[in-house]
């Protein structure tokens, strides 16, 4: 990308075309889950400019003021345990120098302050994407000629060594307990240390061909990355991969392969059928909410560089991706603090992306939008105003669409269904390790601000808990067999089976074959119904079954056993059957939180067979406003 593109000015100007609802200024958004709604959005590239580069510069203005004291949300920044911290600083500082003409006067004190930050920084922990981002705000230096004066020789040549791939890969090129998804992290740090004179490269080159060779292996005819060896994690970072990888290639002076368009491709294919009116992102899996958003954002900006969009779908993914900036600022980014907010006002995120990352966050999601609208803008965006007919075209999108992720032993997909203005998705993977018994990764149905899981959180959202008679906990949650999808009208029917049920309790998914599963889902306008069959082999027999389900609706009303009512919300009505007795209480605190708001009632349900059973038959029913 051109220096001219990124030369976004860091000056405070009259935030004026984009300013954020006086009514969420206000009040915030705790009791809205959705967030606003744009019937038209400003420019992009008006947003970046004029709000979040100001608010990313009052951030900066705050480190260079309090150094190693600053605070932030009540976190001490450099007492955080943030790994990537030192990382992001430095991409952020970086853009403050760049992103001035070579003439502004203010550039030689930016370049001033960037030593002063590295060398405070210099001996903090810094891992993985942190290096990363360190390298890439070094080869932004050096590109615009500035790299000496910015960094010190004793400073420059003590990075060279800290700032490298092999700390967290091995020398048979494996990753030291880290997911897949790293060897693209790898292989941009090589590929940048390259550029910047420090290495051949041969290590960059053998590192791409790791990433695209786990892409082949683990994605197979589908091209969706699983984020295990092969165990069938398909969640917002196998759709997203892809599009980091054409990004650091392109990024790193290198053509993507047809190979790796064709698979960016099956990740725009995903993503269109969820476009919205809101910037409303991935909505099921780990460290969604904002990076949810971002996902769609780097991987569509991506595919209009690469030329892998229709000129119908480039504007439309133009007006999507400033409706995600003006949603960032309007809903994510808290007015009273400056501060990106993914934790306050009932809002929860895995632990991954604790508090703790504050004022990094801050960081590399600015990072995101700067250089993403840096490309929208090369392609001619800038400052265009999206397309008027975004609304329109969205009616013609797809009502029901299946995204096959793998097929054979077990099957993996999502179900995507478009009713009027909701986007539900119906996931059909394995959390597997770590992630299999927290219900963001639930076969069940998840639409952004109304039907939502809560992060790291194991509560049986719209599932069986099955307790067999010797103490073993089942739930139907990995092991998915015979995927049908079929499509009646404005009907779309799912089922499968599982020969076995996951028991809880270890990191991983178990098989435990003693139970048996049929599921059926409805999807029809306004209203989803499960259907479970249950059976139970051998000597043992079911003991107990809990189900539970929280909602952002309010006023929830028992009006029969299974039968509830909610006078206000999204969802109106959950009927159950086989379940037992339901209760409701309001509840607004851990871990009922979702990663945009926290939820207002919490329906449990519980049944204990006054003898024990083999077998159950199990349906819930959902209704909502749409």
């Amino acid at each position: 990308m051109s220096p001219s593109s990124l030369r976004v000015a860091l000056v405070l100007p009259l935030l004026i075309s984009a300013a954020p609802p006086p009514e969420a200024a206000r009040s915030g958004w705790s009791d809205r889950p959705h967030g606003p709604s744009y019937a038209m959005a400003p420019a992009m590239h008006a947003t970046v400019e004029r709000r979040l580069m100001p608010q990313m510069e009052r951030l900066l203005g705050q480190l260079l003021r309090d150094k190693r004291g600053m605070t932030l949300g009540g976190v001490k920044v450099f007492d955080s345990g943030d790994k990537f911290l030192p990382g992001k600083i430095a991409s952020a500082m970086a853009y403050r120098v760049v992103d001035l003409p070579k003439g502004d006067g203010r550039r030689a004190q930016r370049l001033r302050d960037f030593a002063t930050i590295a060398d405070l920084t210099l001996d903090d922990p810094n891992d993985s994407w942190g290096i990363y981002y360190y390298v890439s705000a070094l080869y932004r230096l050096k590109q615009a000629g500035v790299l000496e004066e910015a960094v010190s020789p004793a400073t420059l040549a003590h990075l060279k060594t800290r700032l490298d791939w092999r700390r967290f890969v091995r020398p048979d090129l494996t990753l030291i307990d880290l997911p897949n998804n790293y060897y693209g992290v790898a292989f941009s740090i090589a590929r940048l240390r390259f550029l910047l004179g420090w290495e051949d490269e041969t290590g960059s080159g053998r590192l791409l061909e790791r990433t695209l060779d786990h892409y082949r292996r683990y994605s197979g005819e589908y091209g969706f990355a699983d984020e295990t060896e092969g165990k069938g994690r398909f969640d917002r970072y196998s759709v997203l991969l892809i599009g980091e990888i054409a990004q650091r290639l392109v990024e790193t002076g290198m053509e993507p392969t047809p190979e790796v368009k064709a698979w960016l491709r099956r990740s725009v294919d995903l993503m269109l059928p969820r476009f919205n009116l809101r910037g409303e992102g991935w909505e099921y899996g780990r460290s969604i909410g904002t990076y949810g958003e971002t996902a769609f954002l780097e991987v569509l900006t991506a595919a209009a560089r690469l030329k892998v969009l229709t000129p119908t779908e480039e504007r439309m993914a133009y007006a999507f991706s400033s409706r995600i900036a003006a949603r960032y600022m309007d809903f994510w980014v808290d007015p009273t603090t400056g501060s990106v907010d993914l934790w306050d006002q009932g809002r929860r995120t895995d632990a991954y992306r604790g508090k703790h990352r504050i004022f990094g966050e801050n960081l590399s999601l600015a990072r995101q939008y700067i250089y993403t609208d840096a490309i929208w803008s090369d392609l001619g965006y800038r400052d265009r105003k999206p397309d008027a007919g975004y609304v329109r075209w969205l009616d013609t999108l797809p009502k029901s669409t299946t995204t096959w992720f793998a097929r054979g032993t077990y099957d993996r997909a999502v179900v995507t269904v478009r009713d009027r203005g909701k986007v539900i998705g119906l996931p059909i993977i394995n959390g597997a390790e770590g992630q299999h018994m927290h219900n963001p990764y639930f076969p069940v149905p998840f639409s952004a601000g109304m039907l939502q899981g809560a992060a790291d959180a194991d509560y049986p959202l719209l599932l069986p808990k099955i307790t067999l008679t010797d103490g073993s906990v089942l739930m139907p949650l990995a092991w998915f067999k015979d995927v049908r999808v079929t499509r009646h009208g404005a009907v779309t029917e799912v089922s499968w089976r599982q020969d076995a049920l996951d028991r809880m309790g270890g990191n991983d998914a178990v098989a435990d074959p003693r139970a048996t599963v049929l599921t059926r889902y409805t999807l029809a306008p306004g209203r989803i119904t499960r259907t479970d069959s249950l059976a139970v082999k051998g000597s043992d027999r079911i003991a107990k079954i809990e189900m539970a389900f929280a909602s952002f609706s309010t006023g929830a009303e028992i009006r029969s056993a299974g039968h509830i009512t909610f006078r206000t919300g999204d969802v109106t009505r959950l009927t159950t059957s086989g379940y037992g007795t339901c209760i409701q209480e309001s509840v607004a605190k851990q871990p009922y939180r979702a990663p945009t708001a926290a939820f207002r009632s919490l329906v449990s349900c519980g049944l204990t067979p006054t003898v024990p059973t083999r077998g159950a038959e199990l349906t819930w029913a959902l209704s909502y406003n749409y």
